[in-house]
């Protein structure tokens, strides 16, 4: 995967200052930080959903076992 180093970070940030504008930099520079905080949320729900539902199937899982196990005893 390739890095981006400080060199490559200040030339992307002179080219769009060049290109928005000084004066809507700080506009876009909001905008990408509410999309960037959006889609930080989504994959955090995306992953608690995922992990919820792996924590339902072990516990029925455990409760078969439990269940099974009570049977085989008596």
């Amino acid at each position: 995967m390739p890095q981006i180093g400080w060199f490559e970070i200040l030339i992307i940030v002179s080219l769009a200052i060049i290109i928005i504008g000084p004066k809507d930099f700080p506009i876009m520079l909001k905008k990408v930080g509410s999309w960037i905080g959006s889609a930080k949320r989504y994959v955090s729900n995306v992953q608690n959903e995922v992990s919820s539902l792996g924590n339902e199937d072990f516990s029925t899982d455990k409760k078969k076992e439990e269940k099974v196990e009570n049977n085989d005893s008596k």
